[in-house]
């Protein structure tokens, strides 16, 4: 009867207890996209115009910056950066590119910094402003518009 007994004892604790499997993918690292700018786009665009709400002030300030450069916003600690503008963004797989040079689907790839450390890498779009949003207990930002180096059509702004 005691040995009955351990071994229904024994079954309850191995079900109490499941074996850890381990994973079927191994170890999983995050792998960062690549953003593939094509010789179509490339160029062509000179600056992006983004939109800082200051929730603080209730106002609101644009500011026009070149692709490649960056600006520090006003008195605080923040250091915004544009790395890349693609006027029709799609995702393919791990690439970020554009499907051409017209203005379709426009997101603006962004580095934020807070006192010298990044606190946001991503992007900004103009159609989804609330898309993967970054979020600062003071400001907030988004795309409303891009310029064109010469000559080609841009969004107001």
């Amino acid at each position: 009867m005691s040995l009955l007994l351990l071994l229904v004892v024994g079954c309850s604790k191995q079900e109490e207890e499941p074996a850890k499997k381990p994973s079927p993918h191994g170890n999983i690292t995050k792998q960062e996209a690549k953003v593939v700018v094509p010789e179509s786009v490339a160029g062509h665009w000179k600056a992006v115009k983004i939109a800082v709400q200051d929730k603080e002030k209730s106002s609101e300030d644009i500011y026009t910056v070149d692709i490649g450069y960056s600006f520090k916003l006003g008195d605080s600690d923040l250091r915004l950066k544009v790395t890349n503008f693609l006027p029709h963004f799609v995702m393919d797989g791990m690439t970020l590119t554009s499907l051409s040079n017209d203005p379709k689907n426009p997101a603006a790839q962004i580095v934020i910094t807070e006192k010298g450390k990044p606190v946001f890498k991503g992007w900004l779009f103009s159609l989804y402003p609330n898309t993967h949003a970054f979020q600062h207990p003071r400001y907030g930002f988004s795309l409303v518009g891009y310029v064109p180096t010469n000559g080609e059509k841009g969004k107001k702004g």
